[in-house]
């Protein structure tokens, strides 16, 4: 992927906590995105936005539970505030059947 480093582009990624969404993050904020991390688990958003932050990227995160529709909501807007846009979204996260 070749990204122009004069675009700023500002990409949302859900299930951004772990696995697919977490090595996403990492590589977009690594050529030069703003990345807006999403997910359940604070603590794992807090620690790999602030490791993205240590090597010179920009990433936001965000507690989110996308079987909510307000959370969602209010997910984008929170993009929105912070960098004025939304380009992308990386709709990551997975539902799982509640076993309970």
């Amino acid at each position: 992927m070749t990204i122009n480093e004069n675009t700023q582009k500002v990409v949302l990624i859900t299930g951004a906590s772990s696995g697919i969404g977490e090595a996403t993050a990492r590589l977009l904020a690594h050529k030069g995105l703003q990345v807006v991390l999403g997910a359940r688990r604070t603590d794992r958003l807090e620690a790999i936005a602030a490791e993205i932050r240590s090597k010179g990227g920009e990433a936001e995160y965000r507690t989110l539970d996308v079987t909510k529709l307000e959370d969602m909501q209010a997910f984008v807007e929170f993009a929105q505030d912070k960098f004025g846009r939304l380009d992308v979204v990386v709709n990551n996260a997975g539902l799982m059947p509640s076993l309970s």
